[in-house]
This record gives structure tokens, C-alpha cells and sequence, in this order.
């Protein structure tokens, strides 16, 4: 469980992070929506992994807009040291964050599932007294 410090620290990078993506690097490998989705802070606050969801057209571009914002973590790590007023600042590590990804994939399954059962259903005919043999519960 994390201490009222780290999500406070937590919260400042989440920002600082957010906002120098978004506003302060110029790279043109930097194509689609990226966000800050969480931010796991070590006990000792020396490290942080910062989960990022990004939304792209394909997979190649997503790669690629997550190696710029790796080669970028040198002026990102500088941001922050000037938005944190600790005496240390978290040595940041990113990683994509694939809960998005997992979410929708399992509601296309559903989705899929769903569409495969009406399919196979056999078509009620009107009229018929049909009791099951045992109460269902």
C-alpha cells in the first residue's frame, strides 16, 4: 500500500510526465494519443515506472511513439526534477500499459461469444407448452 508521500509524488509525475509529452517534446515519432494511465513508485521514492496507454493506427506506430518517448526520458526526467521540490528525484522507467488492450480484447470475445450463441439458438415456435424436465435455479 502506498504512502500518502508517494501518491503525492505519484500525482506530480503523472502530470509532469503528461503535460512534457504532450506539450514539450517535438518529436515527429510521436503520433496518437498518449496518457499516463498509473505510476508505481519504489518505497524508497528512488525509482518509478510510469505505465503509458497509447492509441495509434497500428502496432508499428505504437512501437515507435513508445521508443521516442524512451529516447526522450532524459528531458522528461529533467522536467520533473524541476516540479518535484523533494531532495531526490525517482529515476523513471516506462512501460506500455496493456490494460486498454486486454479490456477491449476481452469485450470482442464477449462480443464474439454473444453473436456465436443467438446464432446457434434454436428459434422458440409459438404455441408449444415446453417445461423443463428440472426446475432451473
Amino acid at each position: 500500500m502506498a504512502t500518502r508521500r508517494q501518491e503525492k509524488i505519484a500525482r506530480i509525475i503523472t502530470e509532469s510526465v503528461s503535460d512534457t509529452i504532450s506539450h514539450r517534446l517535438s518529436d515527429p515519432r510521436i503520433i496518437g494519443l498518449v496518457s499516463v494511465t498509473e505510476v508505481a513508485i519504489s518505497p524508497d521514492i528512488k525509482n518509478a515506472t510510469v505505465f503509458l496507454s497509447i492509441m495509434s493506427p497500428d502496432e508499428t506506430q505504437k512501437q515507435k511513439t513508445f521508443d521516442a518517448i524512451r529516447h526522450a526520458a532524459g528531458p522528461i526526467q529533467a522536467r520533473l526534477g524541476r516540479a518535484l521540490t523533494g531532495r531526490f528525484c525517482p529515476h523513471l522507467r516506462f512501460e506500455l500499459d496493456r490494460k486498454l488492450h486486454n479490456t477491449l480484447q476481452t469485450m470482442r470475445l464477449i462480443a464474439q461469444a454473444a453473436e456465436e450463441f443467438s446464432e446457434n439458438r434454436t428459434p422458440q415456435v409459438e404455441g408449444t407448452d415446453f417445461e423443463p424436465a428440472e426446475p432451473l435455479q
